[in-house]
């Protein structure tokens, strides 16, 4: 378990972050890859395991970038690592 407010910031970066993207943007910002947003997003999670981060991180793109991602259920699986 994850603290709560650890994972609070995390949901907070995802949000800045898909409110932010666009599928240009790479070429608008010349350098720029959804990457950057994801491992910004994630900072908060650093005490999450490898398999954790590497599922996360799967997770997070696909929220910043996939306009089809289901984010309830994303928010919802979030929330379930913080501690209560």
């Amino acid at each position: 378990m994850l603290d709560r407010s650890d994972v609070e910031a995390a949901l907070a970066r995802v949000a800045v972050a898909a409110f932010t993207y666009y599928p240009e943007k790479g070429i608008e910002e010349p350098g720029y890859v959804v990457d950057e947003d994801v491992e910004w997003a994630m900072e908060p999670l650093r005490l999450l395991d490898a398999q954790g981060r590497e599922e996360w991180r799967r997770r997070f793109t696909a929220a910043i970038a996939d306009e089809a991602t289901d984010r309830r259920t994303f928010i919802a699986d979030l929330m379930a690592l913080a501690d209560e």
